[in-house]
């Protein structure tokens, strides 16, 4: 008899068939709690089944890429015969191999496709069979989509991302008989990781209320004030949009402008100030700034009706004024970032409007404010999409922060969802402690006027580029906006591309200095000078197309947090004493990070 070593099937064999077919017993047992947590809160109304209206707007997109190859018959003649082609190319492939011929796959998976890395994607010819059918079909559903040319550029977009979206659900790498990573480690533990899944299935329904919400990393591991946003400072205004912090001063002379940060209120502002190695706003204190940030309320019914321009005047407007009162300083350097960069923006042509100097110069960390080229993101915007948005936030007054959370895990739901799925709910391990991953799912709400107002005026509509954006009063005109820029963008951002925030340089009226950071939309950004990682590129003016201005760029190895400092510097470099928390008879309401950060969905 063969050496059990020698033999590829023997570990496809249940070692105890007693304690496996205990365990899917088990395993049923919890499918029936999670089946329970899903459907309590929508017997008791907590939870609206509506689904099927979204259902119903996926279907019609993919119905008119049928539709199109359909009505032609030698079109859906082409269409069938390369699908066919391919898998006819796969079974002599596969054919050759079982007659102990060398043969060449029929397609290969993409080089950096981590799902496919165990070896018996290659090696086992059943695995290797479901791997290469399955990319047939998925780059033909693909091909069909792109090769769809009656449709308009929304829908083939829409359709295009609902059939990524689609195809990397059904990869065989997410189902336990078809992943052969999967099915050892099933075997060799007669099911008991599926047991565990189960219950972390269950336990994650019922943090969800009723719908999954998928743990990203072990949140046990980690508490805000404790071993997350550590800066030392003080919380010295708030107001029913947002807290304003200062930071204490860590060296012997300050720089004379005071720096303002404006976070996104998509997530919390304490992605600038993770752990003190990883910290943005520790490093811009301990290089001599007098920082000054942002910390957005996680609104609630009552912030309903809180729009863009009550965020503007109770958010930036008014932390202009509190750092005037706590430094006696008139001009202030500010940064935005993402949407906060957005609305600073916004802020600024208002304030050119108005004749109101006090931001001397800006940084804009992956911000848009052109939306021509905003990608993926785009998909989720139309007339039908914003306005069945808007009913859901109408019953509420505020948009569920999963919602959001969940849309942008779904620009990268290769690396962001199912590597999850498949790590809690298969293999039934809990996820690795990862201090990103925490904050990425500490997720905020957004007030029901200012996210209309977002997704009609920029992504909809994309008013403030072309200037017909009116808030207060006033129709906003970037032209007008003449102080310096620092425009950040980063090469491999999903959320901001850099090609939208390339364009969105020329919007301005004065100097902008646009900078291309390595990696992606937080790695990018959040890049301490000691880690030497990654790259950023400079060049020259921002203007022509993104690939133009990235032939001529001069690369530069690690951070631009050092790069950005000097610009800075180089605006105004006159230095002053420090200022402390409380000074000039600024009242002091608590430490920071305050309690606003700490309000959780």
């Amino acid at each position: 008899m063969a050496d059990d070593r020698q033999s590829p099937l023997v570990q496809y064999i249940v070692k105890n068939p007693e304690a496996f077919a205990q365990n899917l017993a088990k395993v049923l047992e919890q499918s029936g709690k999670a089946l329970a947590a899903y459907l309590e809160p929508r017997e008791k109304g907590e939870v609206k089944a509506d689904g099927a209206e979204e259902l119903t707007s996926i279907i019609k997109t993919l119905a008119q890429v049928g539709e199109y190859w359909t009505s032609d018959p030698q079109r859906a003649v082409e269409a069938q015969g390369r699908l066919w082609s391919g898998y006819i190319n796969l079974w002599n492939s596969s054919l050759k191999r079982m007659m102990g011929e060398s043969a060449a796959p029929a397609v290969a998976a993409p080089p950096r496709d981590k799902r496919f890395e165990d070896p018996d994607w290659q090696e086992n010819q059943f695995f290797d069979f479901l791997k290469q059918f399955y990319l047939i079909t998925s780059n033909w559903a693909n091909d069909m989509v792109a090769e769809a040319n009656g449709l308009d550029e929304h829908t083939k977009h829409k359709a295009d991302f609902y059939v990524k979206q689609i195809a990397n659900a059904l990869s065989p790498s997410n189902f336990v008989l078809t992943n052969p990573a999967l099915l050892r480690e099933t075997l060799e533990n007669n099911g008991e990781n599926l047991v565990r899944g189960m219950q972390f299935l269950v336990e994650d329904i019922k943090a969800g209320h009723g719908e999954i919400k998928i743990r990203q990393t072990d949140a046990s591991k980690f508490e805000v004030g404790k071993n997350l946003a550590l800066t030392p400072g003080k919380v010295i205004a708030e107001n029913d949009v947002c807290q304003l912090i200062q930071y204490t001063p860590t060296t012997d002379k300050v720089l004379k402008r005071p720096l303002l940060i404006v976070p996104p209120w998509i997530n919390k502002f304490y992605i600038l100030d993770l752990t003190p190695d990883k910290s943005f706003i520790k490093w811009a204190v301990d290089q001599g700034h007098t920082v000054f940030v942002m910390s957005w309320v996680n609104p609630d019914e009552r912030q309903a009706q809180k729009s863009f321009e009550h965020y503007m005047r109770e958010g930036i407007l008014n932390s202009l004024d509190v750092i005037k009162r706590a430094t006696k300083e008139d001009k202030v350097n500010a940064i935005g970032y993402c949407v906060g960069g957005t609305l600073l923006a916004v802020t600024l042509a208002y304030m050119a409007a108005k004749g109101d100097e006090r931001i001397a110069s800006a940084t804009f960390f992956t911000t848009q404010v052109d939306f021509t080229h905003a990608g993926d993101l785009k998909v989720f915007v139309d007339e039908e999409q914003i306005s069945l948005i808007e009913r859901k936030m109408a019953e509420r007054g505020y948009l569920d922060g999963s919602k959001m959370a969940s849309a942008f895990n779904m620009l990268r739901s290769n690396d962001l969802i199912w590597p999850y799925v498949v790590n809690n709910y298969i293999r039934g391990k809990e996820p690795f402690p990862f201090d990103l991953l925490y904050w990425n799912s500490d997720s905020t709400r957004m007030p029901a006027a200012n996210h209309s107002f977002y997704l009609r005026n920029c992504y909809l509509e994309n008013k403030l580029a072309k200037g017909e954006m009116v808030v207060a009063g006033e129709r906003l005109d970037l032209k007008k906006v003449t102080i310096p820029i620092y425009n950040l963008s980063a090469r491999e951002d999903h959320i901001a591309p850099p090609r939208s925030v390339f364009l969105g340089s020329s919007a301005f009226g004065g100097q902008v200095d646009f900078i291309l950071s390595g990696s992606g939309h937080i790695a990018g950004v959040v890049n301490p000078p000691a880690r030497g990682k990654y790259q950023y590129w400079t060049g020259a003016k921002p203007q022509g197309a993104l690939e133009d201005w990235m032939a001529g760029a001069v690369e530069h190895p690690g951070s631009w947090w050092p790069h950005w400092d000097a610009w800075i510097r180089d605006k105004d470099g006159a230095e002053v004493k420090p200022r402390q928390p409380g000074a000039n008879r600024v009242k002091i309401l608590g430490d920071a990070p305050g309690s606003y950060v700490k309000m959780r969905v």
